[in-house]
């Protein structure tokens, strides 16, 4: 399948698209005006239990190489073709490497990694070049139990003393896992270095503390501005505090009513989203919310209707905020979503936060690729239940063009390869 555009400018992208349990791949190239739909050739199913199956970490995409790793022996293979059944890995990237994390969440009975880890926790794992046929296996490592969100500090121009650090949030046990990042650091270097216990004895049952407890840790962020972490503790409905230094908890601070955070670049303001699906049966309300870290106070609060908040992307200026919708909610308040929606929030008048623009893309957006092109910043959406990919002209906030790929699915996901 071919189509024509001369606004879009050329490009190559990654498209994933599957139901959960299987999928397919393919590439979506742009040359000279000429589109072109590239599958990667698929493979059957490879009949392996969950915890065996290969994990998709990357495509490389000049060589039309599909790069697995396998989670029993360790080894990374770079191949042709893509087993339906590959499990896509839920990867963080290390912004001052080309170290890349995957996370490890365990089953979903135990939350434990039993190939790695036993009955010990779940794991992590570090690769090099993910989308590489020179990618390289570094280290899995143990952590706490799963979900995971993970960030990375480092000494900056305002907080010098900071040290490399991989920071894993275990929302299962309510602890932070510290991790060395600094291959400088010898023997210290992808090793774990300390567990946070994020427990208040107050707010449990009997006043227990330790590990496991009720923090539900999801949102984690370092700013380069102060060189403290910032992590969200869901069940405690506050903000921890952490000095990367010493891995102590100095502060916490109230934020009831959010369930992720996102770092604004520059690390001066700290975003918070949450849903409302409490005060209105039939709609869904989110809210974000921009917390000063000068100030330490809240700045703004912006609510939106009928919307769940997804996924959210920086521009390469980090000027705007683009942040993808989903579905949530009872079956009235789904019925009022607008799950199609992309949300673009300008970042040049924090701490106000103000809604540039709300474009509708037709179905749910899986994820973005967002990119500065020489026309342009560009905007790639992809859209698993129409089977497409969106393109956006990210200075106009305009849609440009909706690219058939293949079957409508449930699930999808777009990347920039290499």
């Amino acid at each position: 399948m071919t189509q024509r555009s001369d606004e879009t400018g050329d490009f190559v992208v990654a498209y994933y698209s599957g139901d959960r349990r299987t999928g397919s791949l393919a590439m979506v190239r742009r040359q000279g005006g000429e589109t072109r739909i590239e599958p990667i050739p698929p493979l059957p199913e490879t009949g392996l239990p969950p915890e065996l199956r290969p994990v998709f970490i990357g495509l490389d995409a000049p060589e039309r190489k599909v790069i697995l790793l396998d989670p029993e022996s360790k080894e990374i293979r770079a191949q042709e073709g893509f087993p339906a059944d590959a499990f896509p890995a839920h990867i963080y990237e290390d912004p001052e490497s080309r170290r890349r994390w995957f996370m490890n969440d365990g089953d979903k009975e135990t939350g434990n990694d039993r190939l790695n880890c036993g009955d010990g926790g779940s794991s992590v794992t570090v690769i090099e070049d993910v989308d590489s046929v020179r990618a390289r296996f570094l280290k899995t490592i143990c952590v706490g139990r799963g979900h995971h969100q993970a960030c990375f500090s480092r000494p900056t121009a305002s907080a010098p003393e900071v040290p490399r650090r991989a920071w894993i949030s275990n929302l299962k046990d309510g602890s932070i896992s510290v991790l060395g990042n600094d291959p400088a650091e010898g023997d210290d270097f992808l090793r774990l270095l300390d567990t946070i216990d994020l427990s208040e004895p107050e707010r449990e049952e009997g006043g227990r503390g330790g590990i496991p407890n009720n923090a539900f840790p999801h949102g984690l962020v370092f700013s380069p501005l102060t060189g403290k972490l910032y992590n969200l503790n869901n069940g405690y409905g506050n903000i921890a505090v952490i000095d990367p230094r010493s891995c102590r908890i100095e502060d916490r601070i109230p934020f009831k009513g959010h369930s992720n955070l996102f770092m604004v670049p520059g690390g001066r303001y700290i975003i918070g989203r949450g849903a409302d699906r409490k005060s209105d049966p039939a709609h869904v309300m989110a809210h974000l919310t921009v917390l000063d870290l000068e100030t330490m106070t809240v700045a703004d609060r912006l609510t939106l209707p009928d919307i769940y908040v997804s996924k959210y992307y920086f521009d390469p200026d980090g000027t705007r905020l683009f942040m993808t919708t989903g579905s949530s909610g009872s079956p009235e308040q789904q019925a009022n979503l607008k799950s199609d929606a992309l949300l673009i929030v300008d970042l040049t008048t924090l701490p106000r936060l103000v809604l540039r623009r709300e474009l509708r893309l037709g179905a749910a957006s899986g994820s973005l690729a967002v990119a500065r092109t020489d026309r342009g910043l560009r905007l790639y959406s992809s859209n698993g239940e129409a089977g497409a990919i969106v393109i956006i002209d990210g200075d106009r906030d305009e849609i440009l063009e909706t690219v058939p790929v293949g079957e409508c699915m449930s699930h999808s996901r777009v990347w920039l390869p290499g």
